[in-house]
């Protein structure tokens, strides 16, 4: 593996970093190279559902609420359901009956 040396880190980052990595029970080494390996793999609007599963596991850590990531996903189903109801319903008006 690789090895990272990053200088003139400001210190309110490190911080930050330092309060991430305990809130999520994990070293700051461990918190850096998860927000790195996310940071790099991630293609501009083509997230998949297990990379936004991986955020929302990250995100909490072992603090995680066990219906976070599960209301998330109904709450979004809900969203896009609706948004499907309203362009039928657009469709069937734009259309003549016959």
């Amino acid at each position: 593996m690789a090895v990272l040396t990053i200088r003139n880190l400001p210190e309110k980052v490190r911080d930050g970093l330092r309060r991430r990595a305990a809130a999520a029970g994990v070293s700051m080494e461990a918190q850096a190279r998860a927000i790195l390996a996310d940071a790099s793999q991630v293609a501009l609007g083509r997230e998949t559902a297990a990379s936004l599963q991986q955020w929302v596991d990250d995100l909490y850590g072992r603090r995680k609420p066990k219906s976070a990531a599960k209301d998330l996903l109904i709450e979004r189903r809900r969203a896009v359901d609706a948004e499907h109801a309203a362009v039928r319903k657009r469709q069937s008006k734009a259309s003549p009956r016959r």
